[in-house]
Formats: C-alpha cells, sequence, structure tokens
C-alpha cells in the first residue's frame, strides 16, 4: 500500500503521524511510503532520515493526499485537509469528532474511511491508542497548573509543592483514567496534597493501592464534586466518555464558590470540555479568565513536547497502522478493535457517540463493512 504522511498544520502542532523509525518498519513491510517535506522538522527528524528510513519526500500535502491510499497523521484533518481526501482512501488519526459537527460533515462528504487512534479498543476494554497521548496530557497539566498559579502568569502566587512551614497546593483531579492517574502522580510528586475522585470503586481501590497514602481517592458525587473544587486550588478534568462528548461536570455557578485565581485544567477539552465555561484555546494563548478563575483548555496539550509525543504515539500505533496497511478494509474486518476506530465509512458515521452527540443517523461498523 501506498502510505503518506503529511505535515501537520494545526496551530502549534509539532508532531508527526510517522517517525522515521516507524517509516522503517512500514518500508520493511513492502509498503511504499510519501512523507511531504519538513514533515518532520517539529521532533527534529530531517527529510535525510526519512529518506534513509525507505520513505519518499514530496513537496506539498496535495501531492501526499493524491496518491496516498492511506494517510497517517496526528491530529484531526483541518478544512484544507478534508478536500483533499477521496472516496475509499483510509485515515489513521486522532478525530475527536463529537463536539466538531464540521470536520464530521468533511468527512463524510469526502467518503474516506475515517479510524479515530482514540476509539480503537484492546482485549482489556483499554484504549491502547489514547493512552500514550492521555499520559503525556495528564503530566502536562500539572506543569501547566504550576504555571498558572504564579502571579506573572495572573495566578495568585502559590507555589505547587509549597515550602516547610508553608501548606502545598490543594489539587483536584476530576477522573481517575490514565489521564487522571498521570496527573495525580506528577502532582503528589511536587508535592502538593491531591485528591482524586472517580465514580468506579474498583478503579478506586487500585489508585488507593497505587498511591499508598499519597493522595485521597473520593467516590465522585455531585456534592463531591462540589466541597473538593471549592476548596482546591487546582482542578483537572480528565473525565472521558470515550467517543462521546465529555460530561458538564462543573458548572459557572461554582465558580463564584472557588478561591479566587484559582486554575481548572481541562484535559477533556478535545471532547467537548468537561467544565461549563470550557472552550479550546492553543500553545500560544494557552489560558483565559471566568469569574476570576484561570481556565487552561489546550486541546493539543501533547504537541508542547512532539519528540516526547510522537514517539510515544508511534510506538502505539504502529501495530495497528501496519495492519491497515497489509490489509486495508479487510483488517477492520478481521480485528475488531480496530474496528472500534472506524468513525466514518464511505459517507456514514459508524461510532455511536459520535452519532448521538452530533444528532446524525448512524450505522454500526459491523453493518457499514457488510458483516
Amino acid at each position: 500500500m501506498r502510505v503518506g504522511v503529511p505535515k501537520e498544520i494545526k496551530v502549534q502542532e509539532h508532531r508527526v503521524g510517522l517517525t522515521p523509525m516507524a517509516v522503517r518498519e512500514y518500508a520493511a513491510a513492502g509498503h511504499d511510503v510519501l512523507v511531504q517535506a519538513g514533515a518532520g522538522a517539529g521532533i527534529g527528524a530531517a527529510d535525510t532520515a526519512y529518506l534513509a528510513a525507505g520513505a519518499r519526500i514530496v513537496a506539498t500535502a496535495g501531492e501526499v493526499f493524491a496518491a496516498a491510499d492511506m494517510i497517517v497523521k496526528v491530529k484531526e484533518p483541518q478544512p484544507a485537509e478534508w478536500g483533499m481526501l477521496r472516496p475509499g482512501q483510509i485515515l489513521f488519526t486522532y478525530l475527536h469528532l463529537a463536539p466538531d459537527p464540521e470536520q464530521a460533515r468533511g468527512l463524510i462528504d469526502s467518503g474516506c474511511i475515517a479510524v479515530a487512534y482514540e476509539t480503537v479498543t484492546d482485549a482489556q476494554g483499554g484504549l491502547p491508542l489514547l493512552a500514550p497521548m492521555s499520559e503525556v496530557a495528564g503530566r502536562l497539566a500539572i506543569e501547566a497548573a504550576a504555571f498558572s498559579l504564579r502571579k506573572p502568569a495572573g495566578g495568585k502566587g502559590l507555589l505547587l509543592g509549597g515550602v516547610p512551614g508553608v501548606p502545598p497546593a490543594r489539587v483536584v483531579v476530576i477522573g481517575g483514567g490514565v489521564v487522571g492517574t498521570h496527573a495525580a502522580r506528577m502532582a503528589v510528586g511536587l508535592g502538593a496534597e491531591v485528591t482524586l475522585l472517580d465514580r468506579s470503586l474498583p478503579r478506586l481501590r487500585q489508585l488507593d493501592e497505587l498511591f499508598q497514602g499519597r493522595a485521597r481517592t473520593r467516590y465522585s458525587t455531585a456534592a463531591a464534586i462540589d466541597e473538593e473544587v471549592m476548596a482546591a486550588d487546582v482542578v483537572v478534568g480528565a473525565v472521558l466518555i470515550p467517543g462521546a462528548s465529555a460530561p458538564k461536570v462543573v458548572t459557572r455557578a461554582m465558580l463564584s464558590h472557588m478561591r479566587p485565581r484559582s486554575v481548572l485544567v481541562d484535559v477533556s477539552i478535545d471532547q467537548g470540555g468537561c467544565f461549563e465555561t470550557s472552550h479550546p484555546t492553543t500553545h500560544e494563548a494557552p489560558t483565559f479568565e471566568v469569574d476570576g478563575i484561570i481556565h487552561y483548555c489546550v486541546a493539543n496539550m501533547p504537541g508542547a513536547v512532539p519528540q516526547t509525543s510522537s514517539h510515544a504515539l508511534n510506538h502505539a500505533t504502529l501495530p495497528f497502522g501496519l495492519a491497515l496497511a497489509a490489509h486495508g478494509e479487510q483488517a477492520l474486518v478481521d480485528n475488531v478493535h480496530l474496528r472500534r476506530g472506524l468513525n466514518v465509512h464511505r459517507g456514514r458515521v459508524t461510532c455511536e457517540p459520535v452519532a448521538q452527540a452530533l444528532g446524525l443517523a448512524g450505522i454500526s461498523a459491523e453493518a457499514a463493512l457488510g458483516l
């Protein structure tokens, strides 16, 4: 198969769909890999490294899209890219369609076969292609919070970990999944006082065992969230319903009861955000203020550390991408976990949570593939 890697064009996005390591694996499997010139610049991978790995370098994204049978990206295609997709072409990337009706319409109209990293599953019920970026985002969330608490950044002037004789910041993490766990690990490591909320008792038991008393765990109810948010200096939103829009767990009315100049970090922003007052921001202008509360809502947080992120992502996506390159649509038929990643198939939405969020008539992936 001919596999194409365009340069990412989302604002401040420096990751790349395939690293030279991954290209070498595709080339060794007999695939023809086309990489847009400069696609790997953000991770320090020169075009010569891609050539040495077995890729061909082409000048423009248009050439990549026109020639490739499968496009491998990191972030959702931008409006300029929708029109370059064609019927039957496989798109393998993050999509996050639930809060993005315009992108959904662009993919539907293109007739492409869009497979979303974030809804591919594994035998344990996990999301293996979302997990590495969730790990990065969870850790970055605490770095972002620590910076945002500083006075020059508009914060209250509080050191996250405190010092002897001065209490540390109180960090509340809503959601005990991958993002929440890694956020808590970073916050605990920096000396903050940390509380994790989740609605799964088995998961709370796992977290209690993991942190050995260094972080509190609490069952997540509306009353518990109210109480914890009002006492927090930092709230990390790490709520996920795979494929669907994130529920709003912190309302605007709650902000007036929070400590002034506290920080909200909405890691769920790719799925619409889990704070009522959230809207997507960029690395160029990452924060905004509502009712005296600082909001950090960057929609591609891992893009700030593209070297770490690109390699971690490629390690996870490689076996799935190679299967798609080897077998095309048949890979979706053969592998139920990869099939769960199918969001749009030749003009029809094939992910139920996405269809529900967008108010569209969907079809099951199985029906779309004739199973």
